[in-house]
């Protein structure tokens, strides 16, 4: 218990700089909205799929008791998150100590500083990883309890934590095959009865969690179009790029961010071959080797990194193949096999080579939380590192629209991000609406149509162009604009209030005075908390 509160004293210190950070990037469309907050509402957060960002119950569960207990305080948030990695980090241990693993609490500490993780517990959103990761491992930890007593009753909470780790982020989908692995591992041979049927039902369970997210992020997050068309080769020469990358980022964490490029597979180059040249080589040499822990070490991280390799779409693609979120659970048996080839030096040595290798990981990591405090920062130390990266361009002119003294700033970024992805539609309305509030409306008018073509049916894109026809003299087609937003969503006050102005403008006050008065009715239903 004392191991247990001293790590979570030192993850408080050095994530400080992150834990008074405000909302980053999809944060919003992750905690509760108005509609869900009441008890009506968490039932739709089980029943009705859609009504959050993603199909996590769980998740947003907790997200909806957290909002219960301290609203829209970001800091209750974030000390949430740490608190749920700080316990990942000690239940880690405790699944090495019943494992007889060498240096199962220099592991935890690994796991709980190493600057990979930051994104994972200093980004809200991303509590379903902290969250997933502490409901995983105290799931494998009562499965071990259970393969020796052989009791029900063990057997019945290794699986109810489970499926709650599975209904708070599908990638624990993979724990049930690492462990057949670690069975492996310890006996050198697998039985059906003792090690395969126990765990037969968790895998059709996983299978079934799996696919039904494959399908949610194709059909309801839009991971599917031109950015995700890889072939089948393709597919298999990214799977053990991302894989070396990971390894990569955990052996020498310099260069983190928050997105990082995209790479172009490109079969034809013989470069392209040799992460997986590598990678069956380094199997081939697992394999030969007398000791089964680093085949197991292999599989283990390939295999829990298997849902983000690139055979399957997940929406982040667009941006990166990958992201330091992606390895949070894939990290843990390298980091156990780092700790347990150490832990036989340190009895040698004592214990400051340990000490200092934390040490230097809690600096790095108190360094990259200092990117999470704000989400301007958060971008700026993005394109510090990937200037490319178009979706940060757009994401940071849009925290600049709100201040008119940066409008000027504001449109260079959209600009930028045009330039490096012209068919943008996002930053196509974004430029629109900074050359609208910069009094430049004719010039507006041209990028809003263009987003409209590239993507129909977007209400801002038509609110934001019948701004510009009215403030251009064309109110009779301004008004078209409005009525189209208005019909694609009806509760947006705004809207109805920029549909007035316009009435205004040709001499049809008593039709403004309607939809003034619908304006402040939607602000007064949108004020009402339940």
């Amino acid at each position: 218990m004392l191991r247990a509160v001293a790590l979570l004293g030192a993850l408080v210190v050095v994530y400080f700089p992150a834990l008074r950070g405000g909302l980053l990037w999809d944060d919003e469309r992750h905690l509760t909205a108005v509609p869900l907050q009441s008890l009506e509402g968490l039932g739709r957060i089980w029943t009705e799929v859609g009504a959050t960002q993603q199909y996590y119950p769980v998740l947003h569960s907790a997200f909806w008791l957290q909002h219960a207990l301290w609203g829209d305080a970001m800091l209750g948030y974030h000390l949430a998150t740490l608190a749920l990695h700080a316990l990942a980090a000690v239940l880690f241990a405790c699944v090495l100590l019943r494992l007889a693993v060498p240096g199962a609490w220099l592991a935890a500490a690994l796991f709980a500083f190493h600057p990979v993780h930051v994104e994972s517990v200093a980004w809200i959103s991303e509590q379903k990883n902290t969250l997933s990761a502490a409901l995983g491992l105290a799931a494998m930890f009562a499965y071990l309890r259970f393969e020796v007593t052989r009791r029900p009753l063990a057997y019945a909470i290794a699986s109810v934590l489970f499926l709650l780790a599975l209904l708070t982020k599908s990638v624990v989908a993979t724990l049930p095959a690492a462990l057949l692995v670690i069975a492996w591992w310890q006996r050198g041979r697998l039985a059906w009865r003792d090690d395969v049927r126990p765990l037969v039902p968790w895998l059709v369970a996983g299978a079934a969690a799996g696919l039904f997210t494959m399908w949610f992020e194709r059909a309801l997050i839009g991971a599917e179009g031109a950015a995700f068309e890889l072939s089948a080769l393709q597919r298999t020469l990214l799977a053990p790029h991302i894989a070396w990358f990971y390894l990569g980022k955990l052996a020498w964490p310099a260069g983190l961010t928050f997105i990082y490029p995209r790479w172009e597979i490109l079969p034809a180059s013989p470069l392209a071959w040799l992460p997986l040249v590598a990678a069956v080589a380094a199997l081939g040499l697992a394999w030969r080797l007398r000791s089964r822990t680093p085949l197991a070490v292999f599989l283990l991280f390939g295999g829990l990194l298997f849902p983000v390799l690139g055979f399957f779409n997940v929406y982040p693609f667009l941006y990166s193949f990958v992201a330091d979120h992606f390895q949070y659970l894939a990290s843990l048996p390298v980091l156990a096999a780092v700790a347990a080839m150490i832990a036989p030096l340190l009895r040698r040595t004592g214990r400051w080579p340990a000490v200092l290798l934390v040490a230097v990981l809690a600096i790095l990591s108190f360094r990259q939380a200092g990117a999470y405090r704000d989400i301007e920062t958060l971008y700026r130390s993005t394109l510090a590192r990937n200037p490319a990266c178009w979706m940060a361009h757009n994401n940071l002119g849009k925290e600049l629209l709100a201040d008119p003294a940066r409008l000027p700033e504001a449109i260079a970024c959209f600009q930028r991000a045009l330039e490096l992805r012209p068919a943008y539609p996002e930053a196509l309305t974004n430029l629109g609406l900074a050359l609208n509030n910069s009094g430049r409306p004719t010039e507006a008018i041209a990028y809003l149509r263009d987003s409209l073509r590239l993507k129909p049916g977007v209400y801002q894109a038509h609110n934001n162009l019948g701004i510009a026809l009215a403030r251009s003299g064309r109110a009779d087609d301004a008004l078209a604009e409005f009525a189209r937003a208005a019909a694609l969503n009806p509760r947006l006050p705004n809207i109805e209030e920029n549909w007035a102005k316009a009435l205004l403008l040709i001499g049809r006050p008593d039709e403004a005075a309607r939809h003034f008065a619908r304006a402040e009715e939607l602000r007064a239903r949108r004020s009402v908390r339940p």
